[in-house]
């Protein structure tokens, strides 16, 4: 009776024990599974964390958010224009900042008092100035963000007026991109389309980094959502 009593202890205790390790991996298993949210897919496409704030293809961002973000809604995505299309501007404004040196070459301002001449300059470069910004926050605020329930894009016109549209990802019916000529497959950026069954019909992501990578990502959320709704979890 002894003997059987002690058996039945170990047993018990091995039971326990097994019970108690299942228990530990089902809480590793759910602790991976919020990890890979949205889904294991996008996580591989995305593997790293954009710290960069200048960034033009920013992956999960961080100490970003917009108005309109519900508590648990996650920026997974946030394009901007590729930075090689700002050149033209760069350029234009290297030029201006240079110019002055060149007023020599100008007859009728080097005929101008010290005075005046020295008033234009200051001009000119305030001008330059008000051109850089105005380009600089065009490409910065003119954004296209993709969380995990849907797609934004923000037309910043100026600092009182800006448009925003928006759709969830459900409402996304086709997704295609294009990339024309020799420059864009170099630098690798192209144009965005996607079809929304919303009441804005088409968006455009215009010379965005990596496209095709985009259109896996959104293409995996629009399945993450029909699986959502399957399983009874839409939120």
């Amino acid at each position: 009776m002894e003997n059987w009593d002690f058996f039945r202890i170990i047993r018990n205790f091995s039971l326990s024990i097994i019970y108690n390790s299942s228990l530990k991996k089902k809480k590793t298993i759910k602790k991976k599974t919020k990890d890979l949210t949205p889904t294991e897919a996008v996580r591989k496409e995305l593997p790293k964390r954009t710290k960069n704030p200048l960034s033009a293809f920013a992956s999960f961002p961080k100490r970003v958010s917009f108005e309109t973000q519900e508590e648990k809604e996650k920026i997974i995505l946030l394009l901007r224009k590729h930075w090689i299309t700002n050149i033209s501007w760069i350029l234009l404004v290297v030029l201006m900042v240079f110019s002055p040196l060149f007023l020599s070459i100008f007859p009728l301002i080097s005929l101008l008092p010290g005075r005046f001449q020295a008033m234009a300059v200051l001009i000119w470069y305030l001008i330059t100035l008000a051109v850089f910004l105005e380009k600089f926050l065009s490409w910065y605020f003119n954004v296209y963000i993709i969380t995990d329930e849907r797609i934004i894009d923000v037309d910043f016109y100026s600092l009182v007026y800006k448009r925003i549209s928006e759709t969830k990802i459900d409402r996304i019916q086709d997704v295609s991109y294009s990339q024309g000529g020799l420059f864009q497959a170099l630098f690798n950026f192209g144009n965005i389309t996607i079809q929304t069954a919303a009441e804005v019909p088409e968006f455009e992501f215009d010379q965005v980094p990596q496209p095709a990578k985009v259109v896996r990502v959104l293409n995996n959320l629009v399945l993450e959502e029909e699986q959502e709704k399957i399983d009874g979890r839409v939120r």
